[in-house]
């Protein structure tokens, strides 16, 4: 993948709390991310858990606990600290979430997705 920034949503469409899927690339395999707002926060990571590489969401959009201001997989229960993408409880609690480089223009939510590697 290319090291530019590439638009992926508008921080408009974002709540606070708020998270958001979102993909870039063609085909049957293209780059899964999400964006997380917390307290005015913005972060960006790839969707991969570190526990068994599964995506973190099983629905659109669900990655926040409900009521709460933790990331959560929905596969084993893991959960994580938006802030880091620490993992704080769960089999891969220590572990981290991939983070990703993003920013805000003109309203955009641009992130760097840059050479990943294979999940």
């Amino acid at each position: 993948m290319s090291e530019e920034f590439r638009a992926v949503a508008r921080l408009a469409d974002l709540g606070d709390p708020g998270a958001r899927e979102f993909f870039v690339g063609e085909g049957d395999w293209p780059f899964r991310g999400f964006l997380v707002q917390v307290d005015g926060a913005l972060r960006a990571y790839a969707n991969v858990c570190p526990h068994k590489r599964h995506p973190l969401n099983l629905a659109d959009d669900e990655f926040l606990v409900p009521g709460q201001k933790l990331l959560r997989c929905a596969s084993h229960n893991a959960l994580f600290e938006p802030e880091s993408g620490l993992c704080v409880f769960g089999p891969c609690a220590g572990r981290s979430l991939t983070p990703l480089e993003c920013r805000i223009e003109n309203g955009d939510i641009l992130v760097r997705i840059g050479d990943m590697p294979n999940f």
